[in-house]
């Protein structure tokens, strides 16, 4: 269960929240950025060993600390292995004060009315239970939003909010997901059509419950302010969505009150051919840079 510090913690902290949630179908490419070609692992399991060791340098890291960082989204193999010793989860927050997060959904859907649903998630209630056991505070779930279609977006947010009904029912607090995706042709007429959709939702929300969204960097600054103040929302974080991490935080400083929740932008620049000196030089000004912007 949440504690109240952690609980405290997310709703009025001054840092942000790291996404080390990279999937199996993302993680290629995030390890390639990093500096490891693909033929450096012949099977998933060495692909999935060598994105570990990154997300443990990161984490393990002297600035990834709660003072700045005041959460973590892991993946799920990431839950069930170990950093410097210990459970994932149980480091991050005993040892670094860094609220543990689980990705939890299976992937997308194919596109249909504007919008990738989220894949029916296998045996969520025991990944649910897995994760509670774990220490985990809360989940993610990450579906996508290609324009301005208000059907899809609406079923987008429906299927989104009864997952998080589910999380909240086991003791847990979801991050909702529904990004919309950079290169729509329409982005701020569907950001638009997805504040009503979250609003209308909201309304359904019991008054002893809280949800957190993660939301892509608007095109109107503070577009999502009534999110921000809303009683029923924890928090409101922002992904990079393939913005570079300068554009990502130019445009998180203008939208107060929403905290980045990065994962490419919190990558960038870090590479495995660096001693610990440099990767830690690096991790600390891109932490320093990416705390500047969420604490408008």
């Amino acid at each position: 269960m949440p504690t109240p510090e952690q609980i405290a913690q997310m709703q009025n902290g001054a840092g942000f929240i790291a996404a080390l949630d990279q999937s199996g179908g993302s993680t290629p490419k995030a390890l390639k950025l990093y500096g490891v070609a693909e033929d450096a692992y012949r099977s998933d399991d060495e692909m999935f060993d060598l994105i570990h060791q990154m997300r443990t340098r990161i984490a393990s890291a002297p600035a990834f600390t709660g003072k700045k960082v005041i959460g973590a989204i892991l993946f799920e193999k990431t839950m069930d292995r170990e950093i410097a010793g210990r459970p994932s989860a149980q480091y991050l927050w005993e040892d670094r004060n860094v609220v543990p997060f689980l990705k939890i959904d299976d992937g997308l859907d194919e596109a249909k009315d504007g919008v990738q649903l989220l894949k029916p998630i296998k045996t969520l209630s025991d990944k649910l239970a897995r994760a509670k056991a774990n220490g985990i505070f809360g989940s993610k779930a990450r579906s996508v939003i290609g324009g301005a279609d208000g059907s899809g977006i609406k079923a987008n947010v429906a299927q989104q909010f009864r997952i998080g009904d589910e999380v909240l029912d086991a003791g847990m607090v979801p991050i909702i997901e529904p990004e919309v995706s950079i290169n729509a042709p329409d982005k701020a007429e569907a950001e638009a059509m997805l504040l009503d959709a979250i609003l209308a939702e909201l309304e359904n929300v019991p008054a002893d419950r809280q949800i957190m969204l993660k939301l892509t960097l608007p095109e109107a600054p503070d577009h999502y302010a009534s999110l921000v103040s809303h009683p029923r929302v924890m928090r409101v974080v922002a992904l990079s969505g393939g913005y570079a991490r300068e554009e990502a935080n130019r445009r998180l400083a203008a939208n107060h009150g929403v905290i980045a929740s990065f994962s490419r932008a919190l990558t960038e620049g870090l590479s495995a051919e660096q001693d610990d000196a440099a990767f830690n030089g690096a991790i600390e000004r891109t932490i320093d840079e990416i705390h500047a912007a969420s604490i408008t």
